[in-house]
């Protein structure tokens, strides 16, 4: 029996001209990238299909669910079509997957004699993907399918991305994962090498290198992905990964301000709601702002979300429906950031949570901790009552994951007691305190964007130093937090106020120079901008 003839297609993938996915107009670029993925498709089966793959190198899951769905459409016997809308119910970076829904998708997939031994050997991996077994025994195995694929067809780029990600998945929790994290980074800068317009090449090489000690290696990644996939508002933003960690701030801001517009853009196309907004890009853009001193800005951008938290509540309440909880996420975040970054300690009481916010027991957590540790630093006893709340949560325990971890919550308590005895001038207490923190945050994973402790552990241990009067430990602690967050403004600061209370006039100069480089584009009165130029002035 002869095998239909395989289509082999190359081509930068447009979205437009399909069902659901149209364009007001020409002006917005539509352009995913460059795949070339041979099945025994043809026709419009395999131009949605191609679509569909790119969109899911770009984790534009909706996109890539609809394009598979109408590559199916087309043609209902497109195997590979099927294969491809059962990959995009996986979401292993976010630790997401809809396995019911999956499994729902490959039932559909009955005869396997019409397609060639590498497209069954992609069906058989997706199979174990989903198949008998806890989800991490699955992953597991499924990463050894796409490993034998990888090594079984060489010149397969699509084998060697799938693999890379698999990879990524793996080195969420395993005892392997920085090898797994090294390993995926190769194969992904391999695929960049061989096609620089391929979005996996860039997207999955920013991921796998997106470590303070790493992230040099995928800049070259960082500064063409968003050129790469144009219409995805993921893309847009994740160069900004690579750029936090290299404390890049103005193109960061680009890169965040880009992903919030494009997705902005999609949901107008598209008639989406509110919580499909890109708020994981206006989260980032409001703590690169702070960084930068924009701090206007970064109200406005605080200001966004609030509004929209108030919006999404009202018009549920006017339809008589359940609010998006998705338009709160990351709301917790901001606020503390807010705060922190600004050491405004006053703000945080003001920040009562909004109207309709709804808060899962980790999120509510991180905001007992920037009230508590607000509290401390003004003295105040409402701090043990933040403190209190913040234990019952850890020990009561919440939905556990790479994001959510109980390590935090314990930090988050060594804090507060750091600050409450600081404020009592109990300064040995507190800077023991903050090396059980900074034990802990080690054993966390590296940092990632705006630090998930929200304070951190190394900055505050130089700050309390600090105020101890021991400016040279200070120095040594605010070098660390430089090392695990480049060019932050407040570990910058403190290097140089560290070097001012040593008599260390060259390396004030050199902190202060530093600080005032970043804060180039800072409102022009904030204290300490005036302090940095009036050290400099001298």
């Amino acid at each position: 029996m002869s095998l239909p003839k395989i289509a082999i297609l190359s081509f930068a993938v447009f979205l437009a001209g399909s069902p659901g996915s149209t364009f007001a107009d020409g002006s917005h670029s539509s352009s995913l990238g460059t795949v070339d993925f041979q099945t025994s498709g043809s026709g419009e089966s395999q131009k949605h299909f191609l679509r569909g793959v790119a969109a899911l190198h770009s984790f534009w899951y909706e996109e890539a669910l609809n394009a598979f769905r109408q590559s199916t459409k087309a043609a209902p016997g497109f195997i590979m079509g099927y294969w491809g809308e059962a990959m995009a119910h996986n979401h292993p970076l976010w630790e997401q997957q809809d396995t019911p829904a999956a499994r729902e998708t490959l039932a559909k997939i009955k005869d396997l004699t019409g397609i060639t031994d590498r497209e069954r050997a992609y069906v058989g991996a997706v199979q174990i993907l989903y198949g008998e077994g806890d989800k991490p025994s699955r992953d597991a195995a499924y990463a050894r399918a796409m490993e034998k694929i990888h090594l079984d067809y060489p010149e397969d780029l699509e084998a060697a991305c799938f693999y890379s990600l698999s990879l990524l998945g793996l080195s969420r929790d395993s005892e392997n994962k920085f090898r797994h994290r090294v390993k995926a980074g190769a194969i992904a800068m391999d695929v960049f090498d061989k096609s620089p317009d391929h979005p996996c090449a860039a997207h999955y090489t920013i991921h796998a290198f997106d470590h303070p000690d790493l992230a040099v290696l995928a800049l070259p990644a960082a500064r063409r992905y968003a050129k790469i996939a144009p219409a995805s508002h993921h893309a847009q933003h994740m160069p900004a990964h690579i750029f936090l960690q290299s404390g890049m701030w103005p193109e960061a801001a680009r890169s965040n301000e880009a992903g919030w517009e494009s997705s902005l853009d999609w949901i107008k196309r598209e008639g989406l709601s509110r919580g499909q907004r890109g708020y994981h890009s206006l989260q980032w853009l409001h703590y690169v702002y702070l960084q930068q001193g924009r701090v206007k800005k970064a109200d406005e951008v605080f200001q966004t979300k609030l509004k929209d938290m108030r919006d999404e509540d009202s018009e549920a309440k006017t339809q008589g429906s359940k609010a998006n909880k998705r338009v709160g996420k990351y709301y917790e975040r901001m606020a503390g950031a807010a705060v922190f970054e600004q050491e405004r300690w006053d703000l945080a009481e003001a920040l009562k949570e909004p109207v309709g916010w709804k808060p899962k027991p980790y999120a509510k957590a991180v905001f007992l901790f920037v009230r508590g540790f607000s509290a401390a630093m003004r003295g105040l006893p409402e701090a043990e009552t933040h403190l209190a709340g913040l234990r019952a949560i850890r020990e009561k325990g919440f939905k556990k994951s790479h994001f959510n971890r109980p390590e935090r919550l314990e930090i988050w308590e060594l804090e507060i007691q750091a600050a409450i005895k600081a404020s009592k001038k109990e300064f040995n207490e507190a800077i023991a305190l903050m090396k059980q923190a900074t034990a802990l945050e080690e054993k966390l994973p590296a940092p990632s964007g705006p630090p998930r402790i929200i304070k951190p552990t190394y900055e505050l241990l130089g700050e309390i130093l600090l105020r101890a009067g021991k400016p040279q430990e200070a120095a040594e602690q605010f070098t660390t937090s430089l090392l695990r967050h480049p060019n932050r403004a407040r570990s910058l600061l403190g290097t140089a106020r560290a070097a001012e209370n040593s008599n260390d006039r060259q390396g004030a100069i050199d902190g202060y120079s530093k600080l005032m480089a970043v804060w180039s584009e800072a409102d022009p009165n904030l204290p300490e901008l005036m302090e940095a130029r009036s050290y400099l002035g001298k």
